[in-house]
């Protein structure tokens, strides 16, 4: 299998290419040549299988002329080797939610659950082996600490991490500050996420500078990211056992969700995927009306969904025009020069068969985590509450499965605000809440980054 770009489907890369990429020269997003649909055979001998087992057959897809398949087998079980639950993920019905914990690993985030195997990736594909291997990566607030996790101290490796200052919550950011790793470096930009991933991007597409350093990238755009994030919607399927299930899910840079999509592509029967956003709502915006059109960053009390670029989108894009790869390249460069671009109603009518939305602000989100816990006596993090939230609003007749991407420890102002309760420190990060923070504060130029990390590796 290969791999194209969305906006030249000419170029040709391997999965070792895009993994150590992670973003595509002419600035889109790499794509499989081809997705393997299951039957329906298939698809039931796939439900008897442990979720290593299930990741093994799924991942390895994507990954078969690089990976050996008892190679992958193997580093997956390292990654996951160190999570609470022995079988990753954990189904709960609370009250009338079907919830799927999905933050059982190092650091309390569904992110981990990807990382973790990507980890494992750069050493057994030997990026690092011969060059120092620099990965940049933006965060809203937990992919950062899931990539230190997974990469701190590892060999001829060094990790940049851009976070918004002062616009992730104190725990997430302590997760992060606190590993005292030589090779791993905090930056603090003045600016929100959506500018930290502008960076990167910038980065990324300066082919001069990407090369001096030998960049790589961990982010959602990452295909490999995504391709982690499919098992555990085929998992909890089965888990579930029912005929008719749709997913509600957090939503800021669309790659959990996407992988929702591509899960649905190769086979598994999911009705419909609800989008659950906060105030930060364009992904709402273009499921509803077709509008992609970017506004401020508004801080809201779900931090990682603080995010009006959707990066993904461009994925679920090139579907929707038909694969037409110029079309996705106008489109992009129309949302570069002009701030916005539109889709017709036959366009979005593509998107609404697999999608819904619906955008829940603060209020609301409080309101759901106080009535949650007085119900149920189960505490959501804000993220996992919009979840909620939406899939109330959003009911089509099918057993809705919620996503739960973050432990609710990670934003304790909110759930205080909600609950008047405390929550008790998980074990995995106990430990760092009182270590001293590292970490430094940059304005939002791509000068002062690039110096900043010219002077790290010199």
């Amino acid at each position: 299998m290969n791999y194209f770009s969305t906006r030249d489907k000419s170029l040709e890369f391997s999965f070792k290419d895009i993994f150590l990429r992670g973003l595509a020269p002419d600035g889109g997003l790499f794509l499989p040549s081809e997705v393997k649909k299951y039957s329906q055979s298939e698809i039931k001998d796939l439900s008897k299988l442990s979720y290593v087992e299930l990741a093994t057959e799924i991942i390895f897809n994507f990954c078969k002329k690089d990976i050996e398949k008892d190679q992958l087998q193997a580093l997956i079980e390292k990654a996951y080797g160190n999570f609470e639950n022995k079988e990753v993920v954990n189904l709960k019905k609370v009250g009338d939610i079907n919830l799927l914990e999905l933050y059982h690993g190092p650091t309390l985030a569904f992110k981990d659950i990807a990382m973790q195997v990507i980890g494992n990736m750069y050493d057994h594909l030997q990026v690092a082996s011969d060059k120092k291997v620099n990965i940049v990566v933006a965060t809203s607030g937990d992919t950062g600490s899931a990539a230190i996790a997974a990469l701190n101290d590892r060999k001829n490796i060094n990790v940049f991490v851009l976070h918004p200052h002062n616009k992730i919550s104190k725990i997430q950011r302590k997760i992060m500050t606190t590993i005292g790793s030589n090779n791993v470096h905090n930056i603090a930009i003045k600016g929100t996420f959506d500018d930290c991933q502008k960076l990167v991007k910038e980065m990324f597409s300066e082919n001069t500078f990407r090369e001096k350093i030998n960049m790589s990238g961990v982010n959602s755009i990452n295909w490999a990211r995504i391709i982690c994030q499919i098992v555990y919607y085929f998992y909890s399927y089965f888990k579930l056992q029912s005929k008719k299930v749709s997913f509600a899910v957090p939503t800021g840079n669309f790659g959990d969700v996407y992988a929702g999509y591509v899960a649905k592509k190769m086979g598994l029967p999911i009705e419909k995927l609800i989008v659950a956003t906060n105030e930060n709502d364009i992904l709402e915006r273009v499921i509803n009306t077709g509008e992609y059109k970017p506004t401020e960053v508004k801080p809201s009390l779900s931090p990682s969904m603080d995010v009006q670029i959707s990066s993904n989108f461009e994925r679920l894009l090139f579907d929707v025009l038909n694969e037409d790869d110029k079309q996705v390249s106008i489109l992009m460069n129309n949302l570069k020069s002009k701030g916005s671009f539109l889709l017709n109603k036959e366009q979005v009518a593509i998107i609404k068969k697999d999608f819904s939305a619906k955008k829940i602000n603060d209020k609301q989100t409080i309101e759901i985590i106080k009535n949650f816990s007085k119900d149920h006596n189960f505490v959501l993090d804000p993220h996992t509450a919009t979840a909620v939230g939406a899939s109330k609003v959003l009911k089509n007749g099918s057993e809705i499965l919620i996503l739960g991407t973050a432990h609710p420890y990670k934003f304790l102002e909110t759930i205080k605000m909600a609950t008047s309760q405390e929550v008790e420190a998980p074990k995995q990060i106990a430990h760092l809440m009182n270590k001293k923070e590292n970490y430094d504060i940059l304005e939002n130029k791509i000068n002062d980054v690039k110096n900043y990390i010219l002077g790290k590796i010199s």
